[in-house]
């Protein structure tokens, strides 16, 4: 007898976004979105609470891991130069996208009244970014999460172990001890996350409902074009010529990933199944535990595209004309400001508040399209994963061509 064909994780995973949707539709129509918060909602915290909690540890002791697997202490600068540059110009191309994408549309954008606008922006410039990637506390940074901190203590104790040789067999034991018990643990939630994405998708949508688009329809609508032909275009490139892993398999592989970032909008969260789907499609595993952690903090392709068009919109709606020098300043200011902001949701707010400033913009602005930020948010967070993925797989294929040369010169 044939046995029958279990359905995989992608397409359970699917499946309970769907049914979440179809739920949240029910409950919306039935007048129980405050069931939904009360009582359905709570298990999907949950989930991202399980989540949230694996994110330190994962971050901590798979770059640990992934530096000393790696060897050798230029090894690891040479990746991680090349990852970080590689972030920059895609988060530079993403960037321009949606400037273009903004400036072509903004004619029909909906000019929205901008008197008695409150927002409240936190101040931050280059320098303060710089010293705070520095932490003070090793378990200070920890209990914040603070993800630099937390990748440069990483890094830290990853050179320290490999300069320390033999010395340190001990600490490198336990490590990758760690690094397994937490991976164990992480496919343990892993496993859950079609109940998890169930729970917020049906929130979600019993709560919002279509109402939640109103006049600012063209805005998403504009900004999810950009997320498309980013995607397709920069990735698509990433993926069938630098990777060679082929685009139509990369999507597929990644399926898991996106929509886990889709419904929890924080690439921190999303890590452990970017992890998972990325070495599933050929990364090795030492440069992916490097590469994803540092993107998931850094690369923010999805949240530069958001602030383009965000930008053109609020400067429309009081009347401004931005100058081809202060759309430079944008792509510039968003570019830095990624490097600064961190991987969890709601973040491309603060990033957004700083793009503002820089070109002179108010920041009270933000607050015309605050009520639909978590719109923006699903789909540029989905987009940042996915960027991180295809570093990790382009990073893998640099550096197996750069161990095959030096074999070849022994």
């Amino acid at each position: 007898m044939k046995e029958k064909k279990k359905l995989s994780l992608p397409a359970w995973i699917f499946i309970g976004m769907l049914s979440g949707i179809v739920a949240g539709l029910i409950f919306l129509a039935l007048g129980l979105a405050d069931f939904t918060t009360s009582y359905i909602k709570p298990f999907g915290t949950i989930y991202i609470n399980l989540l949230k909690f694996l994110v330190v540890p994962v971050v901590i002791t798979s770059i640990v891991s992934g530096v000393v697997s790696l060897g050798d202490v230029h090894r690891v600068g040479s990746i991680g130069w090349k990852t970080i540059v590689y972030y920059l110009l895609t988060t530079l191309v993403a960037i321009v996208i949606g400037l273009l994408l903004a400036n072509i549309f903004k004619g029909v954008f909906p000019v929205l009244e901008t008197s008695g606008l409150e927002y409240e922006a936190k101040s931050s410039n280059v320098m303060d970014v710089i010293v705070n990637i520095f932490p003070s506390n090793m378990w200070g940074a920890f209990a914040d999460a603070n993800m630099l901190q937390v990748i440069v203590i990483a890094l830290f104790l990853g050179v320290g172990i490999l300069l320390a040789g033999d010395k340190a067999q001990g600490f490198d034991n336990f490590m990758t001890s760690a690094y397994e018990v937490v991976m164990k643990i992480m496919m343990m939630i892993i496993n859950i996350t079609p109940i998890g994405v169930f729970c917020l998708m049906c929130n979600v949508v019993a709560v919002n409902g279509p109402q939640i688009l109103g006049s600012l329809l063209l805005v998403i609508l504009v900004a999810y074009l950009g997320y498309i032909l980013h995607f397709v275009i920069t990735y698509g490139i990433s993926a069938q010529f630098l990777s060679k892993v082929g685009f139509g398999k990369f999507v597929k592989g990644i399926w898991p990933a996106m929509i886990v970032a889709f419904t929890t909008t924080s690439s921190a969260a999303t890590l452990p199944v970017t992890i998972e789907c990325s070495n599933k499609m050929g990364a090795d595993p030492e440069v992916s535990s490097f590469v994803l952690p540092l993107g998931a903090t850094i690369n923010m392709d999805g949240t530069a595209i958001y602030q383009g068009v965000a930008a053109i919109f609020i400067a429309s709606c009081y009347g401004v004309d931005l100058t081809l020098g202060q759309m430079a300043m944008i792509v510039l200011t968003a570019t830095l400001a990624s490097i600064g902001t961190a991987g969890a949701p709601g973040a491309g707010m603060i990033m957004l508040a700083m793009v503002l400033q820089g070109v002179g913009l108010p920041v009270e602005g933000i607050a015309l399209i605050a009520g639909v930020d978590k719109l923006f948010d699903m789909g540029r967070t989905t987009l940042n994963i996915v960027g991180d993925s295809t570093a990790a797989l382009y990073m893998s294929k640099l550096d197996h061509e750069r161990a095959a040369k030096k074999a070849q010169k022994a």
